[in-house]
């Protein structure tokens, strides 16, 4: 009897050290990678402005090839918004609005998420020129987490998981404009 109370003893106490830490974790959070792409600046920026294109090499969207989508407005405009229903949990349903575009120089977004859980984030692509022939494409996503998703992300490593769900995109978003 003396073992199972040891047992419970110690899972609560690990229960109550990953509640205590997520409380005291921040907030925020911010995701970033980068890669560089052996092509101009105007043809990465010109690639990656057409929200479409991202059905090309973002790894999310390539999960489900069932997936339903819908566009509003013009695509590579500010307003564009482009939603998706999948029944890929991983997935889910939401939609990503393009809220600012800098001219060759940065596109952001705004992600709403409806399925399987709901949020909102920021994301945006930054472009910067490091040759006549040589792109670095950096890409970051930020938002809010409440106390539930502070605990998430701290179980399921989620920073770790989606930079390298945007690392893999990038990668293919390399190969893609590279051919």
């Amino acid at each position: 009897m003396n073992t199972i109370l040891i047992i419970l003893l110690v899972i609560g106490i690990i229960i109550a050290l990953l509640l205590a830490v997520a409380y005291f974790s921040s907030e925020e959070y911010s995701i970033e990678q980068e890669i560089i792409v052996n092509k101009p600046k105007h043809q990465v920026f010109e690639y990656i402005r057409v929200l479409k294109n991202s059905d090309n090499f973002n790894k999310w969207v390539m999960m489900d090839s069932a997936m339903k989508k819908t566009y509003t407005g013009t695509d590579g405009t500010v307003g564009f918004v482009y939603s998706w229903d999948s029944e890929n949990k991983q997935v889910g349903k939401g939609e990503q609005e393009i809220i600012k575009i800098k001219d060759g120089e940065r596109i952001d977004y705004e992600l709403r998420f409806y399925k399987p859980f709901e949020g909102k984030a920021n994301a945006w692509l930054n472009i910067s020129s490091l040759a006549e022939n040589q792109t670095k494409v950096q890409w970051v996503f930020s938002g809010l987490r409440n106390y539930p998703m502070r605990i998430m992300h701290i179980v399921l490593n989620l920073k770790k998981a989606l930079g390298k769900d945007l690392q893999t995109s990038l990668i293919s978003l390399k190969n893609v404009l590279e051919k």
